[in-house]
């Protein structure tokens, strides 16, 4: 018997029992789909963070307080003198500019809507590390951070919850904890971000947040530093400065560091793990469903066995090998199988899209990324199953002895 044959014999035997195969099939269909939909959705979320990660830029790093060892004691905060330190281009040449920030979740209000949005105070250098552009209005200056002034720069996201817009609103005051302040511009949409969305926060001066929002315990303490690299290449190099000047201004023996210095290439790598685990975690649970679908093509092939019985010992009465009757019930598990791979690819993809579609209704930065390896994955997953829950039935089939077969009522 040829693959033909056995391929047209397969189409007219699974077309004798319509009801019973398609519901074969839709195991093997909802089993794919929801591989494919599963990592999609690793893939999508993977790229989503590692895309925000990477639009802040390769040659950013971050400067805060606390050492990898957790057992050192009395840890120094990082201050604003410190910034003033790193920023010396003779004691660090490869670094370009330092940022300073005081962070803080704080409610904002203005009329009668109001709502809670990260409050960074910032330094005017800020800006162009992290490269921050304006739809309208203008960025805070060393006028503003001098005079402590009142002023604020909000997010597009932060501006439509209390004005239901995002243009025009530059001259307005809102309250921040009740203080008023008077917007100064409106930030440019980033999206979401490696520490939440970008767009829900507002800016306001360093001075302005230490003095009447943001109190720390030393009165030049700084959350965070922000420090950007002459370029890509001379950011480990720029690390190793920034530790040298810390060590001695915190006066810690190497391996001791009360700090931490964390680069984008930290970030990336630590955050592609997270989402690595994941995307083999989601797959991992859909393929559960795979192998239910693939139970139940050994359950439909059994029955099939059994009931076929005599026509199994009257083909072999008349010669046919246990090699065509093993290749014949093959056939028509993989036939099944790969029907429902096709389908559940195709389901598979629109789950993606509605999910894509209701990501982007949301205003989430996410969209599921079906890539050729998952669609591969699926079909070999498919095939691999039909022929291997074919496997028990075809050779049961092929172990009948024609005489008992042919008796079998």
């Amino acid at each position: 018997m040829t693959l033909g044959q056995a391929f047209l014999e397969a189409l007219e035997s699974l077309s004798g029992n319509k009801l019973r195969s398609g519901l074969t099939v839709l195991g093997i269909v909802i089993g794919v789909a929801a591989v494919i939909a599963m990592l999609a959705v690793g893939r999508g979320a993977e790229e989503s963070i590692t895309g925000s990660i990477s639009g802040i830029g390769t040659n950013l790093l971050f400067v805060f307080r606390g050492g990898q060892d957790q057992s050192i004691r009395n840890t120094r905060p990082i201050t604003l003198a410190d910034a003033a330190a790193i920023d010396d281009p003779f004691a660090a040449p490869s670094v370009e500019a330092v940022a300073p920030i005081l962070q803080a979740n704080r409610e904002i209000s203005y009329g009668g809507e109001r709502t809670t949005v990260e409050v960074n105070g910032v330094t005017p250098a800020y800006f162009p590390v992290r490269n921050y552009e304006l739809t309208e209005g203008e960025f805070i200056n060393e006028e503003h951070l001098l005079g402590r002034a009142s002023v604020v720069l909000i997010g597009p996201e932060a501006a439509d919850t209390l004005f239901g817009r995002h243009d025009g609103i530059t001259g307005e005051t809102i309250r921040i904890d009740g203080q008023p302040f008077r917007i100064l511009g409106v930030l440019a949409t980033k999206g979401g971000g490696a520490f939440g969305s970008e767009d829900n926060r507002v800016i306001i001066p360093f001075s302005t947040a230490q003095a009447r929002l943001i109190r720390r315990s030393t009165r030049d303490q700084a959350d965070m530093l922000l420090v950007q690299a002459v370029s890509g290449d001379v950011v480990l190099m720029a690390t190793e400065e920034i530790s040298q000047i810390l060590r001695q201004r915190h006066r810690t023996p190497v391996g001791a560091d009360d700090f931490t210095v964390f680069t984008q290439q930290d970030l990336l790598a630590t955050f592609q793990s997270i989402t690595g685990v994941l995307t083999i975690f989601l797959g991992g649970v859909a393929g559960i469903s795979l192998l239910v679908g693939g139970i139940g093509i050994m359950n439909i092939m059994l029955v099939s066995v059994t009931e076929r019985t005599r026509e199994i010992g009257l083909r072999k009465a008349v010669g046919a090998r246990r090699r065509d009757i093993v290749v014949q019930f093959l056939t028509e598990s993989s036939v099944l199988s790969l029907i429902g791979g096709m389908i559940g690819i195709m389901f598979g993809w629109l789950i993606s899209f509605a999910l894509g579609q209701i990501a982007a209704a949301t205003g989430t930065a996410f969209t599921p990324v079906v890539s050729i390896d998952a669609i591969a994955l699926a079909i070999i997953s498919s095939t691999v199953i039909g022929l291997f829950f074919g496997i028990y039935p075809a050779n049961r089939a092929a172990s009948l002895e024609p005489v008992e077969a042919l008796r079998y009522e």
